[in-house]
Parts: C-alpha cells; sequence; structure tokens
C-alpha cells in the first residue's frame, strides 16, 4: 500500500510540473511511450527531408560554428526580406543589427522553399487548406492536435490576423474560437460586422506549446501560406491583432502601443491594401482599460470601410 501511495504521490508531482510547463492537454488518443523511441527526439518525423540538414544539424564544423538548417554557418547567412513589402515611411528590419531577439535571418531553407512552392500551387482556399495540411515543415504540427486554418468567408473586405491558435482552437481547428475571439465577435458586432463578413487567420497555424508567442522562424515557414492566402481573399482593409502579428507583417521592431491606430499599406498581389494594427483581444481581457484605445481602432476601420463602399 506504501508503495501504491509514493507512486500516486511521484504520478502527482509529475502533472503539477507538466502544468507548470504549459502542458493542459493531450495531443494524442493514445499514450506515448517516449523511452521506445530510442534517439529520436518528439517531433523528428517532420522535419523536412533535407540531406544537408540531417547530416550537419547538430554538428559542429571545424571551426567552432554550429550550423543553421540547411548547413550555414551564422556568419555566413544573408538577410531575409520582411514578411511583406514594408509600409511606405517606415524603416523595415534589415541588419542583423537591427533584428529583434530570435530573428531568423537566414536564407530560405528546405522547409521555406517547400511552403512557397505548395502555396503557389493553391488556386483556391481549399487547396492551400490541403497544402497546408499535407505540410510537415513548421515544427508546431509536431504538438498540435489540429491545423487552425480561418474562420468566416473565404473572400471578405475585411481580413483579421492574429497571432497563433490556441488551447480552444487547437481542439476546435479554427482559429479565435476562445474567450479572446468571443471577445473578438463582440467588438465585430459593435461595427456592424459578424462572420459572414470577415476573414480571420493567423501569422502561424498551429497552437505553440504553452500559448507561447511563436517564434519568428516559425512564422517564416509559415508565411507563404499566409501570403498566398491574404492574395486569395484579395481584402481591402487587413487589422492585426497585437505585436506579434503587426511585427510579422509589417516588419518592424517597434511595439504595439507605438504602432496601434496608425495606418500603413503594405502590397497583396501586387496592389496595395490599408494595414492597421490594434490591440489583442487577449490582451483586452487582461487590461479592459484599453478597450477605449482598441474602439478607436475599430471606428477607424468602420470608417475605412464605409468610404470603400461609396467609392
Amino acid at each position: 500500500m506504501q508503495i501504491d501511495a509514493d507512486m500516486r504521490a511521484l504520478a502527482a508531482t509529475l502533472l503539477d510540473w507538466y502544468r507548470e510547463m504549459g502542458v493542459d492537454t493531450a495531443i494524442a488518443d493514445e499514450p506515448v511511450d517516449w523511452l521506445a523511441q530510442g534517439d529520436a527526439a518528439p517531433g523528428a518525423a517532420f522535419r523536412l527531408p533535407s540531406a544537408a540538414a540531417d547530416r550537419h544539424a547538430d554538428s559542429l564544423p571545424p571551426g567552432g560554428e554550429r550550423l543553421r538548417p540547411g548547413g550555414t554557418p551564422p556568419s555566413q547567412v544573408r538577410e531575409s526580406p520582411p514578411l511583406f513589402s514594408p509600409p511606405q515611411g517606415e524603416r523595415a528590419v534589415t541588419s542583423r543589427a537591427d533584428a529583434r531577439p530570435g530573428f531568423s535571418a537566414t536564407p530560405p531553407d528546405a522547409a521555406e522553399l517547400a511552403a512557397r512552392s505548395l502555396a503557389g500551387k493553391a488556386a483556391t482556399l481549399e487547396e492551400l487548406e490541403t497544402a497546408l495540411a499535407a505540410f510537415d515543415g513548421c515544427g508546431l504540427k509536431a504538438t498540435a492536435k489540429n491545423l487552425c486554418f480561418y474562420r468566416g468567408v473565404p473572400q471578405a473586405r475585411l481580413m483579421i490576423i492574429g497571432e497563433a491558435p490556441g488551447r480552444e482552437e487547437d481542439l476546435e481547428g479554427k482559429p479565435f474560437v476562445g474567450r479572446a475571439g468571443q471577445l473578438l465577435d463582440k467588438m465585430l458586432a459593435a461595427i456592424s460586422l459578424k462572420e459572414e463578413n470577415v476573414h480571420i487567420t493567423n501569422v502561424v497555424y498551429w497552437r505553440p506549446p504553452g500559448n507561447r508567442t511563436p517564434t519568428p522562424q516559425e512564422a517564416q515557414v509559415c508565411r507563404p501560406f499566409l501570403e498566398r492566402q491574404m492574395q486569395l481573399v484579395d481584402p481591402e482593409v487587413v487589422l492585426l491583432l497585437g505585436g506579434a502579428a503587426a511585427k510579422q507583417v509589417l516588419g518592424t521592431t517597434d511595439g504595439i502601443m507605438r504602432i496601434r491606430g496608425k495606418w500603413r499599406q503594405i502590397e497583396v498581389g501586387g496592389h496595395p491594401v490599408q494595414t492597421m494594427a490594434t490591440l489583442h483581444p487577449a490582451y483586452l481581457l487582461r487590461t479592459p482599460a484599453a478597450k477605449r484605445q482598441a474602439w478607436r481602432d475599430l471606428l477607424a476601420v468602420q470608417t475605412a470601410l464605409d468610404q470603400g463602399s461609396a467609392s
């Protein structure tokens, strides 16, 4: 009996540790015996086949630099462009000195090249979703239950881009269906919009473990799909929710409080699109006093859509 009590106490301690690390849901119907996996790391099956990456990703060359994906030492990497064409009058991230912590300045690796090839072949959103479901180049897929592509209508005048799916989104397979999504729906209703009037998605399509912010590398490997998605949706206005989405789409290092509420232009499919960043609904749930700022941003979006209808 004492052994059983000790095992229960050990199991409770382990579960507490999992909770502190951000684990709040199982990702499979059956438990996995990781000890039987040998040296294979979790998510190893989701790596794209790349001989150079497989041989060198974890090795050190004679110079002592650890190789980046694709076999390139950090000292030899080239600069990477921002997610979309930078807005006029605003400086984009263009050098390693400007890069925010964790920003990947590597040239396109095998995963991003594969993503761009798959996305470019998609003629419809249905084909793009199929391509995403078959894409194994983003490590987030290894720890997520479902792909979260979009919610709303295929073509919309207003496209909304958030950061990443959360727990409820991961379970349901749709973006913005949890508490933040419910608040977003109320915000849209306040300017006479419904789910049937908008197209809602995220910078990445799978839930990051523990609801952490997606890394620039994770956003970069997903960006060919997002770019193609924007082309297919063909919006007149893009609303960016939160700092992570704004930084990725606008290619800026400024914080959300500095850039929110200001109109910028990005190029989508060769033509300019009005874009505004605002506060994320999840932040508004934590900081209700900030709702007045988000309300002003929404009124500006409503005015832009009304003017577009009148023109």
